[in-house]
């Protein structure tokens, strides 16, 4: 099974995918495989420098994720041609490792845990797709008391990305994330037992 997994900053996601890789999921984390392909002397880091420009490199050649972070989240277009860049990569290395883990084991659960997936890869095969949510509000003052954002800066970054709407319109599973995280924890548990049930099933 190979599942999507998604939500906005700070809603939780990170811990829904521990959790199911601590139950023995395979999980691939595109934030991750982007900070791989940002490396000197791939091509995407490369093709970022040329589009933005060299300012955006440190004196050892490695991104300045927090100058092209400034860039990209004040600038829609910016983003879009960002996203033109490394969006196409991201998708080629992960359907990659999607075979790579598939061939390991035919009956692995694959959790792809991708922020932009609305934004990037809402109509790949996915045989389900997971979005925790948390409301907007929550998310920003997790930002601000857990990260030490600004409260403007939060309120951009939440933004920036697709609406709660958006994000729950495609979503085969929503895990509730506002709450206590042992009840987030219980909700990653039953959709754990549905996923082993159904790859029992596929194989009887």
């Amino acid at each position: 099974m190979l599942l999507a997994l998604t939500g906005g900053i700070a809603s939780g996601k990170s811990t829904i995918a521990a959790r199911l890789a601590e139950r023995g999921a395979v999980v691939i984390d595109a934030d991750a495989l982007v900070r791989e392909l940002q490396q000197p002397g791939q091509p995407v880091l490369a093709a970022i420098a040329a589009e933005f420009g060299d300012h955006l490199l440190l004196p050892d050649g490695a991104l300045d994720r927090a100058a092209l972070g400034a860039v990209i989240f004040a600038d829609d277009d910016a983003r879009h041609r960002l996203n033109a860049i490394v969006h196409p990569a991201v998708g080629e290395e992960s359907a990659r490792r999607f075979r790579a883990a598939f061939a390991a084991d035919a009956d692995a659960v694959v959790v792809y845990d991708v922020p932009l997936l609305v934004e990037a890869r809402p109509d790949d095969p996915w045989d389900l797709v997971v979005v925790a949510h948390a409301p907007a509000e929550t998310r920003i003052r997790r930002l601000v008391e857990l990260r030490g954002m600004d409260e403007a800066d939060a309120r951009a970054r939440v933004a920036s990305q697709a609406s709660d709407e958006r994000r729950l319109a495609i979503a085969d599973v929503v895990i509730e994330t506002e709450g206590e995280l042992a009840a987030t924890l219980e909700q990653v548990d039953r959709l754990w037992e549905r996923l082993v049930q159904h790859r029992v099933g596929g194989r009887s």
